[in-house]
């Protein structure tokens, strides 16, 4: 399976943050924020992955990256999206890249606390269709919202006035290769973008997605306040990493 890191757009709900840099390179505690979905990945199993970014400062992410030596990868793939045309038409640039096998898409601004390894297995033995990760959260009309009925997904709202669950859609995607077709298939939406959720609702229509929760915290750093919680929430996972287990500090092997 590959990998493709979505880290393009103009961070403009962060301006002036992003006036001379793009957003996944603005810090989140000790390491720059595209860091994490890329160890998500590395950490899931998937080793062929790819950025696509824009921007004036795409460049800025060969200069930091590289290889992905520091990942322990031999190889990193780049792609550029000119404007914006929203999450899916990021996507269709990785169709090359993809060359027909199974993909784990992964938003630029997204971290997690636990591991997406068991999603990702369950679906490379699924073979077809699509996965999501979903998240229980208080306020889930701030985001797509998927709609289940007993372990079926069937159908998912876009930042609904009264949600049908408190399932939000978080920003990571397993597809199989035909999500390029759907995509072809897609018109812009009120934003003028291509959107995400118009996929996953066609793999919904046509009887093919499955869903998996995701285990730990989870939050997207878009925003000054979700930044914040971002970088927060990371010091207090590495404080708690850190801390002696009551053991050690009594003295016992």
């Amino acid at each position: 399976m590959k990998g493709v890191v979505l880290a393009g757009g103009t961070g403009s709900r962060l301006f002036p943050l992003t006036k001379i840099t793009n957003k996944h390179l603005l810090p989140i505690y000790d390491k720059p924020m595209v860091y994490y979905p890329i160890q998500t990945l590395v950490d899931a199993g998937i080793r062929d992955i790819m950025i696509v970014t824009g921007g004036r400062n795409a460049g800025d992410f060969l200069r930091l990256l590289g290889n992905g030596k520091e990942f322990g990868l031999a190889h990193l793939n780049y792609a550029y999206q000119e404007g914006e045309g929203g999450i899916a038409e990021a996507l269709a640039l990785a169709e090359h890249f993809a060359d027909g096998d199974q993909i784990c898409i992964i938003l630029g601004d997204n971290l997690i606390e636990g591991s997406i390894r068991h999603a990702v297995e369950d679906f490379a033995a699924q073979q077809r269709g699509a996965r999501i990760l979903l998240k229980q959260v208080p306020d889930a009309e701030r985001f797509g919202v998927a709609e289940l009925r007993g372990d079926r997904i069937v159908g998912i709202e876009e930042k609904p006035q009264k949600p049908k669950s408190n399932c939000a859609v978080t920003g990571i995607y397993l597809y199989d290769a035909t999500v390029f077709e759907k995509i072809r298939t897609l018109v812009p939406s009120a934003r003028g973008e291509l959107e995400i959720t118009d996929v996953n609702n066609a793999y919904i229509r046509e009887g093919t997605m499955t869903f998996s929760y995701l285990e730990g915290w989870w939050t997207d750093a878009g925003t000054f306040e979700s930044l914040l919680r971002a970088s927060n929430l990371v010091a207090r996972s590495r404080t708690t990493e850190d801390r002696p287990s009551p053991t050690s500090e009594a003295g016992i092997p």
